[in-house]
């Protein structure tokens, strides 16, 4: 993985090893005979071939070896049915044509290496690599020129996959992949037999397939083994020592400027001459720059103005449709203060008109929506379409909350690395990332104890990410967002909604929890809703013999089950800790036990020292019951 903040140059490093950008000095040097494959972030439109054509022109050899090979047969049987007129005699003393013979001796050598280079497979290859990616089969025929950016990405990226280079260079390769694509992608690449350098903001999915991480830091290249969380820690734990270092060095230096002070003031030629010969020593000094702590570049603070009551929002029988496309049909949400709640789901399935119907932005087709006692609503648009192009930075904030002074104004957005006359740029003017970090401090302005985010990591860096998830996870309010930064949901969420196949299933936990349940919960295709600790359950689409109030008891007794398993883990891990606290403190009252056997002053005192050796023979046996315990606990 390479790793680094927006405009760190990762995508430009990239390009200079394909040779798409020259370097300023320096060389890349490869073995020759090693193919490479690479991935950009924006691909070309392409001309009116078809997926399936595009994706064949990654294996040119194999399709002119199949082509050969078709050829070779037709011309065989030809001749076959021509008769040999001519040529040497064979065993059985009949004539052999030796054009038949050549092409017989070309198809068997081109069969084997047809065979051993997967010609029998590629095809199929190929098929499941477009599907893997989120490719229907009605798809494969679609011409290119008709596809959307995203949609070209992921069709490129299928084409290199299914090339197989000996080195796979992939600059944000999960952009346009939904969570099941981007599951399919970290499958092949963790079991890919190639060298694989990836650019990408998905911290979960450089969890699973980085070994190693590179990282740009002050225009340097540093090296990390491990994947990304290792990365992470090992990084802060480096610039914690670069900064100490620093900080010494500008306390010796500090030291040695005082110094060479006092003894100038002295005014005698000796002391001037020890001044002089200090200062020598001083400017020979290689001085350490001062680490860029990033994690302090972007100030983000979420705190609502006031508390809401309990419930935070009842939504029931909430459907809607876009034709013949159904979304969801009478599905039940109800939040309560406090919960992180995350929906997941494929891309297309609903997940953004959901908020958009809670926020007012889309009718829904059926259903009622109540908010609860002091509600307070913050709303985060992917699209960011609540930003107006036409105004500056400045006058998106003044216009917004027009009781904050001018410095207010000036310091929130430099809280947003929007600093100088970047604050009277035009908002049409902003990248996707600084759109996102202005909506963000609208945002942390509006003081909502709910706040509702479509996407809110979408443009941001890693650096940007993990402030947001920060306060995020400090955040005392109600939150409810669609996400498919799956170590964002992970880190943030207390409870999560999978949307699959029009259908909300429930589960009490993080995106870990998740995968752990996943194949338990989702299948049998049990249909449950949107639920929490007073929901209703709305039954699935099921055949017309099914009871819908089996499927909603069905579903109830599924959450409820979650729910006191959840219980039974937090039970226990209590139970851990006040097992930890007994052993402590047996464990000190044994040592102390211990202390006054061995003590002289008790050694004639045959009375105590018997009723020590009790105590100790207690302690020892309680000691002994509650590692058993605590080993069945931990186990």
């Amino acid at each position: 993985a390479l790793v680094g903040m927006n405009g760190a140059g990762k995508s430009t490093l990239l390009k200079m090893l394909v040779n798409l950008e020259p370097a300023d000095e320096g060389s890349v040097i490869m073995p020759k005979g090693i193919s490479v494959g690479y991935l950009a972030q924006e691909n070309d439109a392409g001309d009116d071939e078809t997926i399936y054509e595009m994706m064949l022109s990654y294996q040119p050899e194999l399709v002119g070896m199949e082509r050969e090979l078709s050829q070779l047969e037709k011309t065989m049987q030809s001749l076959q049915q021509q008769g040999g007129i001519s040529g040497s005699a064979d065993d059985a003393g009949q004539e052999t044509d030796p054009v038949l013979t050549e092409a017989i001796h070309r198809y068997t050598q081109l069969h084997d290496s047809f065979e051993q280079k997967g010609g029998y497979e590629y095809r199929s290859r190929l098929e499941g690599t477009l599907k893997g990616l989120g490719f229907s089969e009605d798809e494969f025929y679609r011409p290119m020129n008709t596809l959307s950016g995203g949609q070209k990405t992921r069709a490129h990226l299928a084409g290199l996959l299914f090339q197989s280079p000996d080195l796979i260079i992939l600059d944000e390769p999960t952009n346009h992949l939904d969570i099941a694509a981007t599951e399919w992608l970290e499958t092949f690449l963790k079991n890919y037999k190639g060298c694989v350098l990836i650019v990408s903001h998905d911290r979960y999915f450089l969890d699973m397939v980085a070994t190693k991480v590179i990282s740009i830091e002050e225009r340097k290249l540093v090296t990390y083994q491990g994947n990304y969380t290792d990365y992470a820690v090992k990084s802060a734990e480096r610039l914690k020592a670069r900064l100490s270092a620093f900080y010494k060095q500008q306390a010796e230096i500090a030291h040695e400027e005082k110094v060479i002070e006092k003894l100038k003031s002295f005014n005698r030629e000796k002391s001037i001459k020890r001044a002089e010969s200090r200062e020598k020593k001083l400017d020979r000094i290689e001085r350490i720059e001062k680490p860029e702590d990033i994690n302090d570049r972007m100030k983000l603070s979420l705190e609502p103005d006031i508390e809401s009551g309990k419930d935070v929002l009842s939504a029931t029988g909430l459907s809607k449709s876009f034709g013949d496309l159904h979304l969801f049909d009478n599905t039940d949400l109800f939040i309560r203060r406090g919960e992180h709640i995350a929906i997941i789901g494929d891309n297309g399935t609903g997940k953004t008109t959901l908020l958009k119907i809670l926020t007012g932005l889309e009718d829904a087709d059926g259903g009622e929506i109540d908010f609860g006692v002091k509600v307070q609503v913050g709303y985060y648009d992917q699209e960011h379409q609540e930003l107006s192009a036409d105004k500056t930075l400045f006058e998106e904030i003044s216009d917004a909350y027009p009781s904050l002074d001018n410095t207010r104004i000036r310091n929130t957005l430099a809280a947003f690395l929007f600093t100088g006359d970047d604050v009277y740029k035009k908002v049409s003017a902003l990248s996707g990332g600084e759109k996102g970090r202005l909506s963000l401090a609208k945002l942390m302005l509006s003081g909502a104890n709910f706040l509702i985010l479509d996407e809110p990591t979408n443009h941001l860096d890693i650096t940007s990410r993990e402030i947001l998830q920060n306060a995020i996870q400090n955040y005392p309010g109600t939150l409810l967002y669609v996400s498919h930064d799956r170590y964002f949901v992970n880190t943030t969420a207390t409870r999560l909604l999978h949307l699959n196949s029009g259908h909300f299933f429930p589960y009490e936990g993080n995106y870990d929890y998740f995968l752990e349940k996943r194949d338990t919960v989702e299948g049998g295709q049990a249909a449950a809703y949107v639920v929490s600790d007073h929901a209703t359950y709305a039954s699935s689409e099921t055949p017309a013999e099914s009871d819908p109030s089996e499927e909603k008891a069905s579903a109830k007794d599924l959450w409820q089950q979650q729910k006191a398993e959840q219980a039974r883990l937090k039970k226990q891990k209590q139970q851990l800790e006040e097992c930890e606290t007994k052993i402590a403190k047996l464990e000190e009252e044994s040592a102390d036990l211990d202390a006054q056997l061995s003590d002289p002053k008790n050694g004639t005192d045959l009375p105590l020292l018997q009723e020590l050796t009790k105590k100790k023979a207690s302690v020892t046996e309680a000691l002994e019951e509650l590692y058993t315990l605590w080993g069945e606990l931990a186990e």
